[in-house]
């Protein structure tokens, strides 16, 4: 079973956007700051060089803005001018909505108090706009920085899931697939592994299909010849073993040539034929095999391939489980069932991963031999599916759903 995919490119735009909104909240919030503690240092130094003329013109006698023991004055800036220090000082404003206010006092003649204030509302107000063209340039740079990394995210995406894809029909037999890679980042480094990596198994693949078939053809002869010698042979036990030897070698052969035919993706012939058919044709012959039809139907298919995929499901059925052999036609779908122990846990996780492979010997006694093999890349080429379990009453059980299209 394949994962579901990931959205690379969904997860480098969120990433790109989360940056983004990082970056420009952390420069709003550099520059509020900076720029409010500019403008409180502004706003100190000024009110405090008031301050100063303030005390210069009370001491000529003249007139100011300035008061003397105001009864409003904050208890913080009237203990700072106790202790004989010039204080600025930034009232907060009022719960009600009222403006901060900005103060500045001073110590004159005796325990008298100087001081002069003014709104702070002004510099609020600055500040206040300041923040809200922050945020209307943050949110706008943040939306293009994350339109950029959409379309970024969104082409590394398609990349990797070309290669991903390429990769899959490889696995699924398509040896002629390639992702064909641009540039030369680390996504076009995969692409051309993967390419890399379906040359050299398409060339190792041939080699072992051009072995295998040489093999079985140098085999023939022999064989053939056996087949001719053993007729010659007097009856008796001995003859009928070697017999049976025989023809189970000859049989071994024919199967090696055809696993190297199926590799060289032989032609596929069709016609429209009844599943029901074709189910009683690749039986015929064999003891303890029953066929039931529950609902049939035409399809369009090789019929030479189909009886061997189930002529091949129903000898392995009867050589590694037990009789009976149950053939159920259910529409498109053939069923074949056993009444054996059922496939071994560790034989079935490997049907349900990678398929049968050629010569395997499982846990059962026998192994799968090239049936299985066979029976599975014939219906790849036919486009069906073959499924292996073991029935919940007993036995093994390996459906076989022809395509309908």
């Amino acid at each position: 079973m394949r994962r579901p995919a990931v959205n690379v490119g969904a997860k480098v735009a969120l990433a790109v956007a989360v940056a983004a909104l990082c970056v420009a909240g952390a420069i709003g919030v550099l520059v509020h700051r900076t720029t409010a503690a500019d403008q409180l240092a502004t706003a100190r130094s000024a009110l405090d060089q008031s301050l100063r003329g303030a005390a210069g013109d009370h001491a000529d006698g003249r007139d100011s803005d300035a008061r003397i023991d105001p009864p409003d004055l904050p208890a913080p800036v009237a203990r700072a001018v106790r202790e004989d220090v010039r204080v600025t000082y930034l009232q907060a404003g009022r719960k009600g909505g009222g403006a901060p206010v900005l103060w500045a006092a001073t110590r004159i003649s005796g325990r008298k108090v100087l001081a002069i204030h003014r709104s702070y509302a002004p510099e609020e107000r600055t500040l206040a706009a300041l923040d809200r063209t922050l945020l209307a340039t943050g949110a706008a740079v943040t939306v293009l920085v994350s339109l950029a990394g959409l379309l970024l995210g969104v082409r590394m995406g398609r990349r990797a899931t070309a290669a991903a894809r390429t990769a899959e029909r490889i696995a699924d037999g398509d040896l002629d697939a390639r992702v064909r890679p641009r540039g030369g980042d680390e996504i076009a480094r995969l692409a051309a592994a993967v390419d890399t990596m379906a040359d050299a198994l398409g060339a190792r693949l041939e080699a072992e299909r051009r072995v295998t078939a040489d093999i079985a053809h140098e085999l023939r002869t022999p064989v053939a010849g056996m087949a001719t010698a053993v007729g010659l042979l007097p009856p008796g036990r001995a003859s009928d073993l070697v017999a049976g030897s025989v023809r189970k070698l000859r049989g071994l052969v024919e199967d090696v040539l055809e696993v190297a035919r199926l590799d060289s993706q032989a032609a596929v012939e069709t016609e429209e034929r009844e599943v029901s058919a074709m189910t009683r044709r690749a039986t015929a012959g064999l003891d303890d095999v029953r066929v039931r039809i529950m609902a049939d139907t035409v399809v369009t298919t090789d019929p030479r391939r189909v009886e061997r995929i189930l002529t091949n499901l129903a000898t392995n059925a009867l050589r590694h489980g037990a009789p009976p052999v149950e053939l159920e036609v259910d529409g498109p779908v053939v069923r074949v069932r056993d009444h054996g122990p059922g496939f071994p846990a560790d034989l079935l996780a490997v049907l349900h991963t990678s398929g049968p492979q050629r010569f395997r010997t499982g846990s059962r006694t026998g192994g799968t031999g090239l049936g299985l093999t066979i029976a599975t890349g014939q219906a790849r080429l036919l486009g069906a599916r073959l499924t292996f379990r073991n029935h919940p009453e007993g036995g093994a059980e390996t459906e076989l759903r022809l395509p309908t299209d």
